[in-house]
């Protein structure tokens, strides 16, 4: 996922500089959107650790 996150924004930031807004804006906002989820998924399994309920065996 980590990967997928690094080529969008990679993508998004070479189509910006080429002039393809649209492009840009479609992979930067699909970046934001993996990011976010990253996030929400890292959260939910430190919150999972400290109460200690074991989701990665």
């Amino acid at each position: 996922m980590l990967q997928l996150l690094i080529i969008l924004v990679i993508v998004a930031l070479v189509a910006g500089a080429m002039g393809f807004t649209g492009l840009a804006a479609g992979a930067s906002m699909l970046a934001k959107i993996i990011f976010v989820l990253m996030l929400i998924g890292i959260a939910l399994v430190l919150i999972l650790a400290f109460a200690g309920i074991a989701i990665l065996v």
